[in-house]
């Protein structure tokens, strides 16, 4: 049996599984082309051109679908401004969710905030989006977009409730690759986020 990840063993192996069939290969994308992107980008000013202020910037890059729990991200956005944190977020993906996600933005009044810059197939500007971005956030599982992020240096926030999570979960070292926040919890995102952001 071949797994993405060491959790997935351990679970199996608890079940009686023969550990001597279970081999995990993880779980990657394209790594030359991406290291070949890597070591040519540059920091730029994408976010500040677009929002015209110097907040936080958040992306979410992937389907837009509820299984993800994007709406949290925007209720987020107002509850770190409670807390003295200016934020941006960033869609970069597009699906079933896109048109309740505008509607929400404009319902907590911070559509000035949030960006839905669409479905991208275009792994320069994906590396440009991720290299520039303070956070790659994700509350719902958090999937191989971990890895794509990662590799061009955005850290992660997603929830710690390891059961519920995709197998990408285990490339977060807390703390220092990102940050685990508690599922389903605004008020635990808020405070995780503000903290890192503090921590430096």
């Amino acid at each position: 049996l071949l797994l993405y990840g060491n959790y997935a063993k351990k679970l199996m192996v608890k079940e009686g599984f023969d550990e001597r069939r279970l081999f995990v290969i993880h779980n990657s994308l394209a790594y030359s082309r991406q290291l070949e992107i890597r070591n040519s980008i540059k920091p730029n000013d994408i976010y500040r051109n677009h929002f015209k202020n110097n907040n936080k910037n958040l992306v979410f890059v992937g389907r837009l679908t509820k299984e993800k729990k994007l709406d949290e991200i925007i209720h987020l956005i107002p509850e770190l401004k409670k807390a003295g944190l200016d934020a941006n977020i960033t869609f970069v993906g597009d699906g079933t969710e896109r048109e309740l996600l505008e509607k929400l933005t404009q319902k907590l009044g911070v559509e000035n905030n949030v960006w839905f810059y669409g479905a991208c197939y275009d792994e320069i500007k994906n590396a440009e989006l991720l290299y520039n971005a303070d956070l790659c956030i994700s509350p719902g599982n958090v999937g191989l977009i971990a890895m794509h992020a990662l590799m061009f240096g955005c850290p992660i926030a997603t929830h710690g409730d390891f059961k519920f999570q995709a197998p990408e979960f285990e490339s977060i070292v807390d703390g220092t690759t990102g940050i685990f926040f508690k599922r389903n919890d605004i008020s635990d995102m808020v405070r995780v986020i503000k903290k890192w952001f503090s921590d430096g």
